[in-house]
């Protein structure tokens, strides 16, 4: 990686890898259904001159892309991606190469008044759109026991999910990320290397976004939107989203007869030591990557 892209704000994780199994060349159509704030485009774009589509819900990296690309050819589409995987569909497009990047951007967790971030206090807001009307705060505060038991469950695999769950009950109202966090912290007595409200935070974060739900539709639209020899790659950061994605490519891919994918990536790429260095964020990516058959 480049010392600019190790001072850029935002690094865009595992850009070596995508670009090394996506092989793009000059010509492809390239969509980017979680664009951010342009990294992996932005590379791919120098090396082929591909034609673009980029996707994301979030209005301040809308608003990045289109000062980034401005002199570009590139198609900017300001939703999430589902919705637009199915706009993309009833257009009848193709792309050569597909990426999504499932992960939260740096200037979500660095902004504290996005409400991501344990560390920075901020509103809990947790919307990666927000024009949406569901945050984290109506989450907290207006779901019931058993509600926030299921998800801090499911979507956290919380060990003490109903523990958790009693103890926002019984402490509501809350306003603010370091409240809420420090509240679940209580459940977790003693010294911990990870904060004991990541999983609670990550739970709420895939409620207020929707996010597997999303995730699990859009996937058989992304096979249709695949070229026949093109590259569906996906970036996940937790065991959730890896399982549906690995399900989907196994469900459809293999040494079946008729299996429509093949699967580049056996078992998922993560980030490389070098890159930890100077972006720990990767620890948790993992990268699976198919080819459509001809």
């Amino acid at each position: 990686m480049t010392p600019k892209q190790k001072q850029n704000k935002h690094i865009p994780v595992l850009l070596d890898e995508v670009i090394d199994i996506l092989s793009p060349k000059k010509g492809d159509l390239y969509l980017d259904l979680t664009a951010g704030y342009g990294g992996h485009a932005s590379e791919i774009l120098k090396l082929t001159n591909a034609q673009m589509t980029l996707v994301d819900r979030d209005e301040n990296a809308i608003t990045h892309l289109r000062e980034v690309f401005k002199s570009q050819k590139v198609n900017i589409i300001h939703s999430d991606f589902l919705s637009a995987s199915k706009m993309l569909a009833a257009q009848n497009k193709s792309f050569d190469l597909i990426l999504a990047d499932l992960g939260l951007s740096s200037p979500h967790i660095d902004n504290g008044e996005r409400g991501f971030s344990i560390q920075k206090d901020g509103p809990l807001d947790m919307r990666m759109d927000n024009t949406q009307e569901l945050t984290a705060e109506l989450v907290v505060n207006s779901y019931s026991a058993d509600d926030l038991t299921r998800i801090l469950r499911e979507y956290g695999e919380e060990p003490k999910a109903k523990r958790i769950a009693s103890l926002i009950v019984a402490n509501r109202p809350f306003s603010s990320t370091t409240q809420l966090a420090k509240v679940v912290a209580s459940a977790w007595p003693g010294y911990s290397r990870v904060h004991p409200a990541t999983r609670t935070f990550q739970a709420i974060r895939i409620e207020v976004n929707d996010e597997l739900n999303l995730l699990k539709r859009s996937l058989p639209i992304w096979l249709s939107l695949l070229k026949p020899g093109g590259r569906l790659a996906i970036i996940s950061f937790h065991s959730l989203e890896d399982t549906l994605v690995k399900r989907f490519f196994l469900e459809n891919g293999g040494d079946k007869y008729d299996a429509v994918l093949e699967i580049l990536t056996k078992r998922p790429l993560t980030a490389s030591t070098s890159e930890l260095v100077f972006n720990p964020r990767a620890r948790s990516a993992r990268l699976r990557v198919v080819r459509k058959r001809k």
